[in-house]
C-alpha cells in the first residue's frame, strides 16, 4: 500500500452552518456582487445580484418555509435547473436548519419516486409544469410529502409573503443553533448500477473542500489585479456543482448561472458573462474541442487548427517536463511556432470562451492527458481533479508550480489517500459523508476503519501523485484472463471528432471490443465538407467507405496507447446514441454500461459471432489480431 497526505489544513474550523457565509459577506462587504442571472438566454446583460440582495432575500425565503412548517432537520427537494433562485434557497433552507435533498430535473419518474421516499421529504421545489406533474403522479404513494412549489408559477415570492409576519429574530436563532456536523445535504449517487444510494453530507464536509480550495489556490482563478468569476453551469443536483456554487458564495466570488449546456446557450454565456475560471466535465472541454476543430475547418483552416494543437501539446508537454525537473522546456523551434499559432489561433479560441479565462477544473470523470495539454498549450491550464459524492466533492488538486497532466494532482490538505494491494483508492478525512441514508449495511461496507472505499482502481506515483484507471466494477476480464480498464480507450476515442459516445467491452469474450456513436454536427459537417464525385448511389457507398476509414483512424489511435491484448478488435458504429431519457446514461450524463450491455445484447452477441466466422478455416479460430469495423 501507498499512503499520501499533504501539509495540514490551514483554514479556520467551521463553527456554525453553511448559510453563514452569505450573512458573513452582507455584513463585511454589503455592496459585493455575488450573484449573476440573466432573463433570456440570448441576452448580453447579466444582472449582479449584491450581497447584502441576496442576505436579504434568503432571510425572506427562510422566514417563508418557518410559516409553511419547515423546521430544522426537515428534508425539502430541490428539482431544478442551475438557475439563481437554487443557490438562493438552497441557503434558505439551511438558515433554518433543513436539509437539501438535489434531484436532477431530468430524472425519471421512478427516481423522483425513489428519492423522495428514500430520503422522507416533506416538501419539493420543482422547477416548471413538467416537474409538479411528475411529482404529481407519485404523490399518493408519498405520506410525508407536504408542499410541491413550482418556482415558474412564483412560488418563491408567495412563499416569502407567506412568511412576512415572522420575525428576523426567528430566522437568526434557527441559523446560530445549526451546528458544523449537522447534516446539510443528501445528495444522490449517480446510480450507473442501480439505485441511486443517499449521502448524507454534513456542513463541515462540504465546506471543508471549498475553503481550503479558496486558501491555497483561490488566488489563481483570476489574471492579477481581477476579481475572479465563474459561470455556474454544470447541475447543482451533483456533488460537483454543488461543490463549485459553496466554493464561490464562500469566497464571494461573482457566479453566473447558466441552467442550459448547449452549445449555443453556452457559447452565448461565455462570451457575455466572460468568467475568468472554467468548471465543467470531459465531455464539456471535449465538446469545446471539437467545436475549435469544426469552425476552423468550416472556414478552410482545419490544417491549421490541427498543426496547432499538435503544437499546443508540444509545447505544454516540455513546460510540464521543465517544472517537474525532467527537462529544459520548449526549444527555440517550438517557442517561435507557439508564438506564430498565440497570434493567429490560440487567442482567438481563448477569446471564444469569453477572452477572461485564465484557468479551469475538470470533474465527474478523467479528462485524458492530449487534452489537458492542448488546453495548457493554448493558455488555459485545465487541471483534472477527483471526487465522489461521498466525499463532498473534490479530494485532490494540482500542486501550483507542479501540476502535472494525466493526473489528477495530490491530495488536498487534510486529505489522505491510499491504494490498497488490489488497486482501489481508499480515502480519509473530514469532508468524507456520514454515511448512506438508511442503508447501514452498505455504509458499513464502504467505510473501513475510517477509510472511504472509493471503488475507483487508481495509482499513486513517486511523488504522490495520483492517477486514476477506471472504476473496480468496470474492469473488463476477457475469456483469455487479460484485465482491462475502459476508461483509457474510450477517452482516445472520444478525441477523434467525429465521436460522440465510446463503451468499451469484452467481459468474458476473447477481444475487446467497442460501441461507438457519431457526433451529429460534426457527422453533417464532415459530409458536408466531403468532396465524392459521381452518381448518388456510387457516391453514398464512397461516403460510407470514407466514413469506415475515419472511424478505424480513431480506433487505431485508442490502441496505441495500449498493449496488443488490451486493445479494440472489433467494435460496432450505432445509429442511437446513449442518452438518459433511453436509460443508457444517468441525469449527470455517466455511462449505464450494464444497462447497455442489456440493450445492445444481441448485436454484442452478432458483433462477435460474425468476428469469430471471420476465420481462415472451418477448423481454424478467427484472428482477433486486427480490427473489424461492422457498421450498423
Amino acid at each position: 500500500m501507498r499512503d499520501v497526505a499533504l501539509a495540514p489544513a490551514v483554514t479556520p474550523p467551521l463553527t456554525g452552518g453553511l448559510a453563514d457565509s452569505v450573512f458573513d459577506t452582507a455584513d463585511l462587504s454589503p455592496t459585493l456582487p455575488l450573484l449573476a442571472r440573466r432573463a433570456d438566454p440570448a441576452a448580453a446583460r447579466w444582472e449582479e445580484v449584491t450581497a447584502v440582495e441576496v442576505r436579504d432575500e434568503v432571510v425572506d425565503l427562510a422566514k417563508g418555509l418557518v410559516a409553511a412548517g419547515i423546521s430544522p432537520g426537515h428534508r425539502v427537494a430541490l428539482m431544478a435547473r442551475t438557475r439563481y433562485e437554487w443557490t438562493v434557497l438552497a441557503h434558505a433552507l439551511w438558515a433554518v436548519g433543513a436539509e437539501v435533498v438535489p434531484i436532477h430535473p431530468a430524472a425519471s419518474r421512478d427516481q423522483v419516486e425513489w428519492i423522495l421516499r428514500d430520503a422522507g421529504c416533506v416538501a419539493v421545489v420543482v422547477e416548471d409544469e413538467q416537474g409538479a406533474m411528475t411529482v404529481g403522479t407519485v404523490c399518493a404513494g408519498l405520506p410525508r410529502l407536504r408542499h410541491v412549489w413550482q418556482l415558474d408559477a412564483d412560488a418563491l415570492s408567495e412563499l416569502a409573503a407567506r412568511g412576512a409576519d415572522v420575525p428576523y429574530t426567528t430566522v437568526e436563532s434557527l441559523r446560530r443553533i445549526v451546528l458544523p456536523d449537522a447534516t446539510a445535504a443528501v445528495v444522490y449517487t449517480s446510480g450507473t448500477s442501480g439505485r441511486p444510494q443517499g449521502c448524507a453530507l454534513s456542513h463541515r464536509g462540504l465546506a471543508y473542500p471549498c475553503d481550503t480550495l479558496l486558501a491555497g489556490w483561490g488566488h489563481t482563478a483570476a489574471p492579477p489585479g481581477e476579481r475572479p468569476s465563474v459561470l455556474a453551469c454544470l447541475p447543482f443536483s451533483h456533488v460537483y456543482g454543488l461543490m463549485i456554487m459553496l466554493t464561490c458564495v464562500r469566497g464571494g466570488v461573482l457566479m453566473g448561472h447558466e441552467p442550459e449546456l448547449t452549445e449555443a446557450s453556452l457559447a452565448s454565456a461565455l462570451s457575455t458573462f466572460r468568467p475568468t475560471y472554467l468548471y465543467g466535465v470531459p465531455s464539456v472541454f471535449e465538446k469545446l474541442y471539437k467545436k475549435f476543430w469544426r469552425t476552423a475547418d468550416e472556414a478552410g483552416r482545419g490544417a491549421l487548427f490541427e498543426r496547432a494543437a499538435q503544437t499546443a501539446r508540444d509545447f505544454a508537454g516540455a513546460e510540464e517536463r521543465r517544472r517537474l525537473g525532467a527537462g529544459p522546456g520548449p526549444g527555440l523551434e517550438l517557442r517561435l511556432q507557439h508564438a506564430l499559432y498565440e497570434r493567429t489561433v490560440y487567442r482567438r479560441l481563448r477569446a471564444a470562451l469569453g477572452g477572461r479565462v485564465v484557468r479551469g477544473t475538470s470533474g465527474g470523470s478523467s479528462l485524458s492527458r492530449e487534452l489537458s495539454l492542448f488546453y495548457e498549450g493554448i493558455g488555459l491550464y485545465i487541471h483534472d481533479g477527483y471526487g465522489l459524492t461521498e466525499t463532498s466533492g473534490g479530494i485532490t488538486m494540482q500542486p501550483l508550480g507542479r501540476e502535472k497532466s494525466g493526473t489528477v494532482g495530490r491530495p488536498l490538505p487534510g486529505t489522505e489517500v491510499l491504494v490498497a494491494d488490489d488497486g482501489e483508492i481508499l480515502v480519509r478525512g473530514p469532508s468524507v459523508f456520514q454515511g448512506y441514508v438508511g442503508d447501514e449495511p452498505a455504509t458499513r461496507a464502504a467505510l473501513r476503519g475510517g477509510w472511504l472505499a472509493t471503488g475507483d482502481i487508481g495509482r499513486l506515483d513517486s511523488e504522490g501523485y495520483l492517477t486514476i484507471t477506471g472504476r473496480k466494477k468496470d474492469i473488463i476480464v476477457t475469456s483469455g484472463g487479460k484485465s482491462v480498464a475502459p476508461a483509457p480507450l474510450e477517452q482516445r476515442l472520444r478525441l477523434h471528432p467525429l465521436v460522440h459516445q465510446a463503451v468499451v467491452i469484452g467481459d468474458d469474450r476473447p477481444c475487446v471490443g467497442a460501441l461507438i456513436t457519431l457526433d451529429p454536427e460534426f457527422l453533417a459537417h464532415w459530409r458536408a465538407a466531403l468532396t465524392v464525385q459521381g452518381d448518388i448511389p456510387g457516391r453514398e457507398t464512397r461516403e460510407e467507405y470514407a466514413l469506415r476509414e475515419e472511424i478505424a483512424r480513431a480506433v487505431a489511435s485508442a490502441n496505441s496507447a495500449v498493449s496488443r491484448a488490451e486493445s479494440i478488435r472489433v467494435y460496432r458504429v450505432l445509429q442511437e446514441s446513449f442518452a438518459p431519457h433511453n436509460g443508457l446514461l444517468t441525469p449527470s450524463m455517466k455511462l449505464r454500461r450494464d444497462a447497455i450491455v442489456r440493450h445492445y445484447a444481441a448485436e454484442i452477441d452478432a458483433m462477435y459471432l460474425a468476428r469469430s466466422r471471420a476465420g481462415r478455416g472451418p477448423q481454424e479460430p478467427a484472428d482477433w489480431d486486427e480490427p473489424d469495423d461492422v457498421f450498423r
